[in-house]
């Protein structure tokens, strides 16, 4: 028996190197499934930062053509009165020569007719009396030219004005115009770094299908592996029976394997003889696949023909103490040293040892004494 039993120890470093395997890929697998989703949420959140940048740029949008609108109205309101105001001056610049005019003809003719047709009909008896009326019509000419700088001075203000106007609208204008620039770098930037975000999700995602590749085939590894095992537990009489699914237990640890409690911890008597059962023996059919309780690191595998009567026995160290042990395998899964994870399975059911029948035999230990499994299952 002890030829077949190493080859299924053979067969068991394989199996843990490519579960080894198996349990970095997936944990890989989980670290790229992570990054991907962080990555989605972080495009997620630059997506809305455009659209919020974008809505923005639409508000500037329309502040700018607001601006532009008033800009053209100043533009147009500034060219009417600037060509009002060179009308104006073209008005008083002939005033002004017809009064030059009228001056001169009339200091050159002596005509008192023309001061009837200026300021009315009169007599001019002297030389005194021509000279008021020449005063009077220098006044009122000048009273004229005066009204007419008025609102030429008057005009002018208005096209002053309106060029301040005009300059303040174009600032306004220049200064959206800049803040539209600036939105539309910022986007561009965010647009650039979202852009790298789905080129590294799909190199990601990439990455992710080759692990998950991979995860197949150390699948098909392992499973073929676990065949070669059921092969060898064959040639020894034992067919290994499916791995069934974990039977939860109600504390820390699961049952080793589910079937019932042939025999509980403590004071029993066996064909007439009283002993004291260090744990519980619970029957399952030869061949059952043995799940480590809880995750720990292998203290030893004993072979049957140096454990007395617990037949091929397995320990696990749990730390901080506890430990929990499996006697009558009718083959070992593991090798000691071996890390375990909660579950793993570690051998399979048999009669081996000192046994009525196929049935796992399990304890638990606290520093080396044995307590009541039933309070950690």
């Amino acid at each position: 028996m002890a030829a077949p039993v190493a080859s299924a120890e053979d067969l068991t470093n394989q199996l843990e190197s490519k579960e080894s395997q198996l349990e970095e890929t997936q944990e890989r697998k989980g670290v790229l499934t992570s990054t991907i989703t962080a990555y989605q949420a972080r495009i997620q959140r630059l997506t809305g930062a455009v659209e919020a940048i974008q809505n923005r740029e639409a508000v500037a949008q329309q502040r700018l053509d607001a601006e532009q609108g008033r800009l053209e109205t100043a533009n147009e309101m500034l060219e009417r009165s600037r060509d009002h105001l060179a009308r104006l001056r073209d008005h008083l610049r002939v005033a002004l020569g017809s009064l030059r005019e009228r001056l001169v003809a009339m200091y050159e003719t002596g005509r008192p007719e023309l001061l009837d047709v200026i300021i009315g009909e009169g007599d001019l008896e002297d030389v005194e009396a021509q000279a008021e009326y020449l005063d009077a019509i220098h006044t009122a000419d000048e009273a004229a030219a005066g009204r007419v700088r008025q609102l030429r001075d008057g005009v002018a203000l208005t096209v002053e004005r309106r060029a301040a106007a005009k300059g303040e609208i174009e600032h306004a204008r220049n200064v959206i115009a800049e803040e539209a620039e600036e939105l539309v770098v910022t986007r561009g930037a965010l647009q650039g770094r979202q852009a790298e975000l789905v080129s590294a999700r799909g190199d990601r995602e990439a990455a992710l299908a080759q692990v998950r590749h991979h995860e197949t085939e150390l699948d098909g590894d392992v499973e073929a592996i676990q065949g070669k095992i059921a092969e060898e537990l064959a040639a020894t009489g034992s067919m290994p029976l499916p791995l069934g699914a974990i039977k939860p237990g109600s504390g820390s640890m699961i049952w080793p394997v589910d079937g019932p409690i042939a025999s509980p911890f403590g004071p029993r008597t066996i064909e007439g003889s009283y002993e004291y059962h260090p744990g519980i023996d619970i029957a399952v059919p030869e061949g059952t696949p043995i799940r480590a309780a809880l995750s720990g690191v292998v203290a030893f595998t004993e072979p049957e023909a140096s454990s007395g009567g617990y037949g091929n026995y397995t320990c696990i160290d749990h730390g901080g103490g506890l430990s929990t042990c499996y006697a009558h395998q009718s083959a070992f899964a593991v090798s000691a040293g071996e890390a375990v994870q909660q579950g793993e399975v570690i051998g399979y059911s048999g009669c081996t040892g000192y046994c009525l029948g196929p049935h796992v035999h399990f304890e638990v230990r606290i520093n080396g004494e044995v307590v009541d499994p039933l309070g950690y299952l």
